[in-house]
């Protein structure tokens, strides 16, 4: 799997690294079950903080998409629903951020899915 971020994007470099697991996940070049790289190697590879890496890991376990074991490191949640997940997340963020461009608040945009789901 292959980790990109740029340093001069407006995107947080934690979520720059969530949406990298996320791209591979949807892509098919990351499977569930996969192994991610451990925190503190992938913040030296990246030239980051390892609390940066480490956000981005507790991103994706908030979405759902890895598992945080202690002295294990991360593993994308096994199961086939894992790739469909990260696409939806990745469809969801650029949908919200669509809607911030548009002016709306967060609470609107989740009023406007909420009546859209009715």
């Amino acid at each position: 799997m292959l980790f990109r971020v740029d340093p001069a994007s407006s995107v947080p470099l934690g979520d720059q690294i969530a949406s990298c697991v996320r791209g591979a996940l949807a892509d098919g070049s990351a499977s569930p079950g996969e192994r991610l790289p451990a925190a503190r190697e992938l913040a030296d590879s990246l030239g980051v903080n390892v609390h940066t890496v480490l956000r981005g890991y507790q991103r994706l376990r908030e979405e759902g998409l890895i598992e945080l074991r202690r002295g294990r490191g991360a593993v994308i949640v096994p199961g086939a629903r894992a790739p469909d997940r990260a696409r939806l997340v990745d469809s969801l963020r650029t949908l919200a951020a669509e809607a911030r461009r548009l002016g709306l608040t967060d609470e609107e945009f989740l009023d406007l899915a909420r009546a859209g789901l009715g």
